[in-house]
């Protein structure tokens, strides 16, 4: 298990894990670097409809472990999350800085992401879906959480077409470090107060209600 002390100050630095070829630990940081800004997520005519269809429910820190399993299935291209990384992160939840979002369709876990929430900063590590939209759905979630709270900065790692759709941009390193420098002076708070993992499952349809309204 990589020790949660070197984790947390490597996030600070701009670094992140991933296991290499022979399974030891790389520690990797990309230029240009994905983000993406929290009031720049841009929500698609079809995701529109689903959030306000009602057909999923959301929750935060409800089920960690069954998230980040999920993000190692195979069949999600996450197989590069090995037993070592499922134990770190799990033992991160458990100190209060790896947080879960979970999509929800007839009680059954159908998509979800996970990632470390530090002082104004979401390291996003991994999502994975069984239900179309589900995924996205977990993201939409995560930034509206985000954007109420005043994070500053949305780390995604790399940038992807399909994070490119969601409004994700890359950054040179020197303006990453600056926008981390930013992130590391504010400290909004991700959970909820009280115990997280008993919250009950939001429909998107009643936070996208919620948000048209402020």
């Amino acid at each position: 298990m990589i020790p949660l002390p070197l984790l947390l100050s490597a996030y600070r630095s701009g670094l992140f894990p991933m296991p290499g070829p022979s399974g030891t630990i790389v520690w990797h940081a990309p230029d240009p670097r994905g983000i993406l800004p929290v009031d720049q997520f841009h929500v698609s005519r079809r995701l529109m409809r689903v959030l306000r269809s009602g057909r999923f429910a959301v929750t935060f820190d409800r089920a960690f472990d069954q998230v980040i399993i999920g993000c190692a299935s195979r069949d999600t291209e996450g197989d590069w999350i090995d037993r070592e990384i499922i134990e770190t992160y799990s033992a991160l939840h458990g100190a209060g800085f790896a947080h879960s979002v979970e999509t929800w369709c007839g009680g059954r876990l159908v998509g979800g992401l996970y990632g470390v929430a530090l002082r104004g900063a979401f390291f996003g590590e991994s999502m994975f879906h069984r239900a179309t939209d589900a995924s996205k759905v977990a993201l939409w979630a995560l930034v509206n959480r985000l954007r109420t709270r005043h994070f500053r900065m949305l780390d995604v790692q790399w940038l992807t077409p399909h994070l490119a759709r969601q409004g994700a941009i890359e950054v040179p390193r020197v303006r990453y470090l600056e926008l981390l420098e930013g992130a590391m002076r504010v400290d909004p708070g991700f959970a909820e107060a009280g115990n997280a993992g008993d919250e009950r499952p939001t429909p998107p349809s009643d936070l996208f209600r919620r948000l048209v309204r402020q």
